[in-house]
């Protein structure tokens, strides 16, 4: 707590020194409702690009734009006060070279007011990654299943099936760390590598559909929440069945209206309510 009494958000540094410690709790934000809800329980919101599916309904990450990005980074910022807050950059913003990257990064920062920006991608990323924590842009990496290379991979599987899929996640791990990144998100890599990776590297891990030893664990809030779709992904714990709630809802909300059930007196102006 601040001396004025008000909570303050969570730094870089703090979120690194959770190495090893008490997991660290992630989530998934792109709206201010839903990010001040989440703000008191978790250490970090990621504002991720899975937004381009979960929000708009495309098929895969790709088409988001950084537009959007800002938009709902700064949304997710402005309505909360504890977390750290995270932005992923979006395909096509950063890959072209590290200048390029540091101009959508550097936006991000300055529209939205995070506090870092994630990217995807191993060695191929690691300039990148140390050109950007050079001039004073905090870079959070993703390696395994990356969503934003789901053409060249081949599809939403698991990674880390073979000896080659294996020393590259280690060998992409490795090289943005050097470079700098203060955490990295290991997605639906084998569990015996993400728990080698924990061990062996000396920044926070975060998993999802990793390991339990991963300092910590990030989900798509709108999965946590049954409110994404009828598949659940195996790393998926579903919290809730919000979607069959919200359908029940709406079908009751139709029915009183057809049936003039709704609005009753109490709930227009001008007449008063029928006490009972």
């Amino acid at each position: 707590m601040s001396v004025s009494g008000e909570t303050r958000r969570l730094s870089v540094p703090q979120f690194m020194a959770r190495k090893g410690g008490e997991p660290l709790v992630c989530l998934t934000a792109y709206t201010a409702p839903v990010a001040r809800l989440l703000d008191p329980h978790v250490d970090m919101l990621l504002v991720g690009d899975s937004l381009g599916m979960v929000i708009y309904g495309y098929e895969t990450t790709l088409p988001v734009t950084l537009a959007q990005m800002i938009a709902h980074g700064d949304a997710v910022v402005r309505h909360t006060r504890k977390a750290l807050v995270v932005v992923d950059l979006p395909f096509g913003s950063y890959q072209a070279s590290p200048s390029v990257a540091f101009e959508a990064a550097s936006a991000v920062m300055a529209k939205t007011g995070c506090t870092a920006v994630k990217l995807e991608g191993g060695v191929e990323m690691a300039e990148t990654v140390a050109f950007l924590s050079q001039r004073g842009i905090p870079v959070m990496g993703h390696v395994g299943l990356t969503p934003q290379a789901v053409n060249a991979l081949g599809g939403y599987r698991s990674r880390g099936k073979d000896d080659a899929e294996s020393a590259k996640i280690r060998m992409d791990t490795r090289a943005i760390v050097d470079a700098g990144a203060f955490a990295v998100v290991v997605e639906a890599v084998r569990e015996p590598i993400a728990r080698e990776l924990t061990t062996e590297t000396p920044v926070p891990i975060i998993g999802i559909g990793g390991s339990p030893a991963c300092d910590g664990q990030i989900l798509v809030t709108d999965d946590l929440l049954g409110l994404f779709g009828t598949f659940t992904p195996r790393f998926v714990k579903r919290y809730a069945e919000l979607g069959e709630s919200i359908g029940r809802a709406a079908a009751e909300y139709a029915a009183d209206v057809r049936a003039r059930r709704f609005p009753g007196p109490e709930h227009v102006f001008g007449t008063k309510a029928k006490r009972v």
